[in-house]
């Protein structure tokens, strides 16, 4: 297990996320990228702890969901399953199996100022911290994809599942777009991924 978790983690988190892993009962598998999610916990039918983590280089990423997905687990055994995926139960458990890990021998300066105001009040994703996301982003490897606060007003992009939209105003955090098809509206993360078919100019 340590020489699989090598090729996804940081060195130096390897063996505590071995123990965590060993100590909770963890079934892990590591599956191919997933658009929708970066990892999930289960509760299986015969009474095991399956996680699912997306493969990816970005070690990062990993190492921040891989522990997410613990902290379920960890957090509906204490408190119970009646509790909120997301709530306070898992916030708290979720900060206290993280605070090991935020130091310069494990995240790159760059990112532990980020990850310790993320974790003040972690999100149920850290695609929901515009900073942190961005952030993280910029150990992924390379794509000619967009992201949504960078295209011009008007602009009309692609989603992964083909869909069209036409970005429109700012709302507070987040871009007001709309579906070409429906004329329907959706609110974008600044820093969702996109391929951009037309700006407000022309064609690309």
């Amino acid at each position: 297990m340590n020489e699989v978790l090598l090729k996804y983690l940081p060195e130096q988190a390897a063996d505590p996320c071995h123990e965590l892993i060993k100590v909770n009962g963890v079934n892990l598998k590591i599956v191919n990228q997933r658009v929708t999610r970066h990892g999930d916990y289960r509760l299986m039918p015969n009474g095991t702890h399956q996680i699912t983590v997306n493969a990816t280089p970005n070690k990062y990423r990993f190492l921040i969901t891989l522990i997410h997905e613990i902290a379920h687990l960890v957090a509906f055994e204490k408190y119970g399953r009646r509790i909120k995926p997301h709530g306070k139960e898992w916030k708290h458990t979720f900060q206290y199996l993280m605070l090991p890990f935020i130091r310069p021998e494990i995240f790159p300066s760059s990112l532990l100022p980020l990850l310790a105001r993320h974790f003040k009040n972690p999100k149920a994703s850290s695609t929901t911290d515009s900073d942190l996301a961005m952030a993280l982003k910029s150990f992924d490897i390379k794509t000619n994809k967009t992201h949504v606060f960078e295209l011009p007003f008007g602009s009309t992009f692609r989603l992964y599942n083909g869909k069209q939209f036409k970005k429109g105003t700012k709302k507070v955090k987040r871009y007001e777009c709309i579906e070409v098809s429906t004329g329907r509206i959706y609110l974008f993360q600044p820093h969702a991924e996109v391929e951009l078919i037309k700006n407000s100019i022309g064609y690309e």
